[in-house]
């Protein structure tokens, strides 16, 4: 498996508008995470980066909605999402939109998200399709200062690589948004329509919805043996230490 360390830390997005065609891709994921929301129970959600803070998430039923960032206008708590302020199995589902692509070390925060996790909770993250139009665009020299070309495209594949690994189990996944990020505006054209239809592997972005999952532990039961009291060891024994008395021939 090949490393996903960066040596610089690459700028985080401080919202959609960073991006081309942003609000649209943020409309598009909510309309992706709705229907999770409605199978999700719990206390407490945990909306980790700037972008996952601003995703409208009205429709959760979790009872306690907590958004992390590095900006502190925009979230509750000022952390990065590599190093979580929260303690361990504490939080029913994480989300992470967009945010793997600018860290410096994304399958730590993989691991972050699995330990604040309590068990069969649930981790909702999108990422941008490096096998899209828009992820070509991304070898395109004068594109590289801009969002989201700045930061590293992981494909759905090597995401669920990292999740298997860390065991997380990987209840779905889907594809969405066919569109270069190229344009200010998107637009839902006749190309776009086939293209959601037809070329959805081809998509910019994906969802994968992911659950903790722990095996419980077994005891290893000893094998008993049922064994007699009498043994063929103890009979020879037993035998040998018997003597016999001579026979008296006046007794005859």
């Amino acid at each position: 498996m090949k490393p996903a360390l960066r040596e610089n830390h690459p700028a985080a997005p401080a919202g959609w508008q960073a991006f081309r065609q942003g609000e649209a891709l943020a409309v598009a994921i909510s309309q992706q995470l709705d229907p999770w929301w409605q199978q999700i129970f719990g206390y407490y959600l945990l909306k980790v980066g700037n972008l996952s803070s601003q995703l409208d998430t009205q429709a959760a039923r979790l009872r306690h909605q907590v958004t992390l960032g590095d900006v502190a206008s925009l979230a509750q708590i000022v952390a990065d999402a590599d190093a979580l302020p929260i303690a361990a199995a504490s939080v029913d589902a994480v989300l992470l939109s967009h945010c793997l692509e600018f860290q410096v070390d994304p399958h730590h925060v993989i691991r972050e998200a699995h330990r604040v996790l309590i068990g069969d909770g649930y981790l909702l993250l999108t990422g941008f399709n490096p096998y899209s139009v828009s992820g070509l665009c991304r070898h395109i020299p004068w594109l590289k200062q801009d969002f989201p070309w700045q930061g590293h495209f992981f494909s759905a594949s090597r995401i669920k690589d990292w999740l298997h690994l860390i065991g997380f189990e990987v209840l779905s996944e889907e594809r969405f948004f066919c569109s270069a990020l190229l344009a200010a505006e998107h637009k839902q054209g006749r190309w776009q329509r086939f293209s959601e239809r037809y070329l959805r592997y081809f998509a910019s972005s994906y969802l994968l919805v992911a659950r903790k999952r722990e095996l419980p532990l077994t005891p290893i039961r000893p094998k008993w043996q049922v064994q007699s009291r009498f043994s063929a060891t103890q009979g020879i024994s037993a035998r040998e230490g018997v003597q016999r008395k001579p026979i008296d021939p006046g007794s005859t």
